[in-house]
């Protein structure tokens, strides 16, 4: 007797988004915040699978970003990118046949270049337990430790396969607990084929330090301007070692980080704001008080004007 078709199919989502940080919010049970780093017209798309304990996802973004993460807790992610030039996961940059991997709960910074896709699975961290008990499999938790590991090319396009072929089934019902229990062997064999990676020069720690006392002293202190002096104070350092920090671990120099971090906030003011907020009072909180080269830096960085977004947000 057949069991009800319910019983085997998976909810299957694919969302499109024009703005970065509603593409962000459109993966489910994750928090994130995304900051558009490229110029131009944000293009993003999910192709998403739910399974009872384990989520599959390919995620493709057209600019480039800074992405503040955080999955959902007592589980594990990986992210195998089909392409790792350019980009970074805690300001190490990946290199080849490497993947990223986060534990559940622990907030991690991705930066991606234009045009990047993404792989993702997550696994409730019980069910990858159990199922590593039942193959007698010890598993190492340094997966949980450190966020760049090395893979066999071999173990990698196996796995992508197999991610491919689940996001791009074709329409019908499919034996979920089957095709969990394919990913979880196949995740099993990625886990105890690792090697260890290249580890970050010992340099690493202070630059990330640098760069994050920054970001943290920048969210602070929203309202006010901040110099590159004022910085070079506040992190001990000279300008030639804030601005060595900052393209080392984020790609881009501090001056664009500070613009673009204004720009992006304007830009998530304008998507939230009341019907009786303008384009001007919303430009000039934030520090932007040329308007006319604001509107300009915002055409340019974001594909629109800044009316368009303020005039087009969700409801």
């Amino acid at each position: 007797m057949n069991e009800p078709e319910s019983a085997h199919a998976p909810k299957k989502c694919i969302q499109e988004a024009f703005d970065a940080d509603e593409h962000a919010n459109n993966l489910t049970r994750w928090q994130q915040e995304y900051d558009q780093l490229s110029a131009g017209r944000f293009y993003g798309r999910l192709d998403e699978v739910a399974l009872a304990t384990m989520q599959v996802f390919k995620e493709h973004t057209g600019q480039a970003l800074r992405q503040d993460c955080r999955v959902w807790p007592n589980a594990l992610w990986l992210g195998i990118p089909p392409v790792c030039a350019g980009s970074r996961i805690n300001g190490q940059a990946l290199g080849g046949d490497e993947v990223m991997c986060r534990p559940g709960g622990h907030d991690f910074e991705l930066i991606t270049p234009a045009a990047f896709d993404i792989y993702g699975l997550v696994v409730h961290l019980p069910t990858l337990s159990a199922a590593a008990a039942r193959q007698g499999i010890v598993l190492d938790e340094c997966w949980q430790q450190t966020p760049r590991r090395h893979v066999g090319q071999d173990t990698l396009s196996a796995m992508t396969f197999l991610l491919e072929r689940l996001l791009m089934r074709q329409p019908g019902a499919i034996a979920e607990q089957l095709h969990q229990d394919i990913l979880l062997m196949a995740l099993l064999e990625l886990l105890q084929a690792e090697r260890p990676s290249r580890e970050p020069p010992p340099s690493y720690a202070h630059r990330k330090e640098v760069v994050d006392r920054v970001k943290r002293h920048v969210d602070e202190h929203l309202k006010g301007p901040v110099t590159m002096d004022a910085l070079c104070q506040l992190t001990h350092v000279s300008r030639r070692t804030l601005q060595y920090s900052f393209t080392s671990i984020l790609g881009i120099s501090p001056l664009q980080y500070l613009r673009l971090t204004r720009l992006n906030r304007v830009r998530r003011a304008l998507r939230a704001a009341s019907p009786s907020q303008s384009v001007t009072e919303i430009a000039t909180y934030w520090g932007f008080w040329h308007l006319g080269q604001f509107a300009r830096d915002y055409k340019q960085q974001f594909g629109e004007c800044p009316s368009h977004t303020l005039n087009a947000k969700t409801p």
